[in-house]
């Protein structure tokens, strides 16, 4: 049975703002319907290499792909087939929630845009708050929407640059199950975050970014066996994710000094 083809394909792909260089050859690929959790420290490049690979920002080198569109020289495929989800709700406070949605299914000259609101409306556990002004929204329902408004039109990669910044501990949760079930459907996910508990309950592979480079990148159990279980008191312990990570980044002791 052939495999199919990788929805994200990134090779060598590098991004400098004058003397700063963010990207230095950033090489990856994500399987489709997977989720794949990008992690990294503030400034690490997260959210710089998904501008790029949503055609918001242009690579100084390097290729990538999505969907099997060069990102580069396909800019408007690759736009039809994605949808970003930044760090902050986009939503507009003023409209209701089914306004938004609307507006956006109008956007994207979709028929029904009444009818695709109600459906989105009622998966996303927003039918009672449809009519009411977004400024009334908690937290977590404004994530809900917004991740809502970029399944309009039914992209087939979902680009989500740290989606539970700021929510509370069930808002995250509501996120955590709204991401499975886009996975479940057949989505391509990547999520980019810096909660490391996010990462190792969501994400089929992982990987690490640091120094402008991908440093580690596998699924959790592989990355595990990048470091020695620890024994406390006769009981083996599996490191964690947060021990790779602080290990692999250098805060704390190297892979190469606990080997």
């Amino acid at each position: 049975m052939t495999t199919p083809a990788p929805a994200i394909v990134v090779k060598n792909v590098r991004k400098s703002f004058k003397e700063i260089h963010v990207l230095q050859g950033v090489d990856f690929d994500v399987p489709r319907g997977s989720v794949f959790a990008l992690l990294g420290s503030n400034g690490a490049g997260k959210t710089t290499l998904i501008r790029i690979l949503s055609t918001l920002l242009a690579a100084d080198g390097g290729t990538a792909a999505v969907e099997g569109f060069d990102v580069g020289t396909q800019p408007h495929q690759v736009r039809e087939a994605i949808s970003l989800t930044g760090q902050f709700a986009a939503v507009d406070q003023i409209l209701t929630g089914k306004e938004n949605l609307v507006l956006v299914a109008k956007l994207r000259h979709l028929a029904n845009p009444g009818q695709l609101a109600d459906q989105l409306l009622a998966r996303f556990g927003l039918t009672d708050a449809g009519a009411r002004k977004v400024a009334t929204y908690s937290g977590g329902m404004r994530r809900r929407l917004d991740i809502a408004m970029s399944l309009v039109g039914e992209p087939r990669v979902i680009f989500l640059d740290e989606p539970t910044t700021g929510l509370d501990p069930e808002a995250r949760l509501e996120v955590w199950e709204i991401v499975r079930d886009l996975a479940s459907q057949g989505t391509t996910v990547l999520l980019t975050t810096q909660y490391l508990d996010e990462a190792e309950n969501l994400a089929d592979r992982i990987a690490i970014l640091h120094g402008g480079r991908i440093i580690a990148n596998g699924t959790l159990a592989e990355l595990k066996h990048l470091l020695p279980p620890a024994t406390v008191e006769y009981v083996e312990k599996q490191p964690s994710l947060e021990d790779i990570f602080l290990a692999l980044v250098g805060h704390g002791e190297s892979v190469k000094d606990r080997s």
